[in-house]
């Protein structure tokens, strides 16, 4: 049986840290700023818990209440489910697969835009970047380098920071490569 939402492994995985109801691990997951990775949402977060118990991947193991606020069930994970989580976890990192990444689609049509239009919208996304980088970087400070959490929590936050410089200089060299005319533009398929 093969799940294969991502929000799934992200519960899963807070999961590995300790038994949680729904609501812990949305607050968690936005906490951490994982919203960059999965889509969260309440809805969604609960139709996966449900998905998960279903497969027999999680169990509920208690039920708790606070005050005057409705019980919420407390989850962990399966011995199926542990296995699975480790299976999948080690799918996904020695296989790449194809994404289809909507930036890369874009860059495909580059020519499109022209040399100045591309140029433009190229510095512009550069930009972009740059304060995206900034706030992985303090994101990291914040949680890794206070000691807020383990580095291994928050390792993906450094890969999503290295790819988002990769695609900084590799944005920035081609935008000058288009200002300077070192990258040929044809003038016969594409807009001048």
């Amino acid at each position: 049986m093969t799940i294969k939402n991502t929000l799934a492994l992200a519960v899963l995985g807070l999961l590995q840290e300790k038994s949680m109801h729904p609501y812990e691990m949305t607050a968690t997951l936005r906490e951490r700023q994982k919203d960059g990775n999965f889509k969260i949402n309440s809805g969604s977060l609960y139709d996966v818990v449900q998905s998960l118990v279903r497969h027999g991947w999680i169990e509920p193991v208690e039920t708790q209440r606070a005050g005057r606020r409705p019980e919420r069930t407390v989850y962990a994970p399966t011995e199926l489910g542990q296995g699975e989580f480790v299976r999948w976890i080690d799918e996904l990192i020695r296989k790449p697969v194809a994404e289809y990444p909507k930036f890369l689609a874009a860059v495909s049509y580059l020519g499109a835009l022209g040399p100045d239009g591309a140029a433009d919208a190229l510095t512009e996304r550069a930009g972009h970047l740059r304060d995206q980088i900034a706030a992985h970087r303090q994101l990291l400070a914040e949680t890794v380098g206070s000691g807020q959490l383990p580095r291994l929590f928050m390792i993906e936050g450094e890969f999503a920071l290295h790819a988002l410089e990769a695609e900084l200089v590799w944005i920035t060299r081609t935008a000058a490569e288009i200002r300077d005319g070192s990258l040929a533009w044809p003038t016969s398929s594409w807009p001048a």
